[in-house]
C-alpha cells in the first residue's frame, strides 16, 4: 500500500468480509437451510444413468427417490442443531458501532467521536431499512416468501433474528 487511500480501501473490505458479508450469509442460514429439503447436506446415492431400473424408479416417483436420496434423520438434526446454533445472537453480543466496555479504550477524543459519529449513522440506517421494507410500494423487494430482507439490520437481539451485525466474528 502506498497511499491512504489504499489503506482506507483495504481496511474498508476487511470489515466488510468480517462484519456485514459475515452476518449476512450467517445469520440468514436457518431461514433456509432450517427447512432440510431446501438444503440437503448429503446425497446417499448417486444419479441414476439414463436406461437402468434405478432411472424408471426414479422417472415413476422422483419425490420418493429423492427423500431415499438426500441426508438421514440422525444426521438431519445434527445439521440442523449446528444451523441453529450457528445463526443465533449470543446474549452478550456486541454489534457494530457499539462497544461493550464503553468509551475508554482511547484517551483520544477524536476517534471516540469518530466512533459515535459511526453509531448514529448505523442506526439512522437501521431505520431506513425498516422505513424500505414497511414501504408498501417496495413489496417486490419481498420477492415470493414475502419475508423482508433484515440481514443487514445493525442491531438484534438475542436469539434466531435473521438480523444484526456482530463487531466481530466469533465461533
Amino acid at each position: 500500500m502506498q497511499t491512504r487511500a489504499e489503506l482506507v480501501q483495504t481496511c474498508s473490505t476487511l470489515i466488510w468480509i468480517a462484519s456485514a458479508l459475515h452476518a449476512a450469509v450467517n445469520f440468514g442460514q436457518y431461514p433456509y437451510g432450517g427447512y432440510i429439503l431446501n438444503r440437503p447436506t448429503l446425497s446417499r446415492q448417486f444419479m441414476p444413468e439414463k436406461g437402468s431400473k434405478e432411472y424408471d424408479v426414479l422417472a415413476k416417483n422422483p419425490e420418493k427417490v429423492f427423500l431415499n436420496t438426500i441426508t438421514g434423520k440422525k444426521e438431519t438434526l445434527t445439521d440442523l442443531t449446528i444451523i441453529e446454533v450457528l445463526s443465533r445472537h449470543a446474549s452478550d453480543e456486541v454489534y457494530l458501532g457499539q462497544r461493550g466496555d464503553g468509551d475508554n479504550w482511547t484517551a483520544d477524543t477524536a476517534p471516540v467521536e469518530a466512533f459515535k459519529r459511526f453509531g448514529r449513522k448505523l442506526v439512522e440506517i437501521e431505520q431506513k431499512l425498516v422505513q424500505r421494507n414497511n414501504d408498501e410500494r417496495l413489496r417486490n423487494r419481498y420477492g415470493p416468501a414475502q419475508m423482508p430482507y433484515t440481514l443487514l439490520y445493525p442491531s438484534s437481539e438475542e436469539g434466531l433474528t435473521f438480523r444484526g451485525i456482530p463487531n466481530s466474528i466469533s465461533i
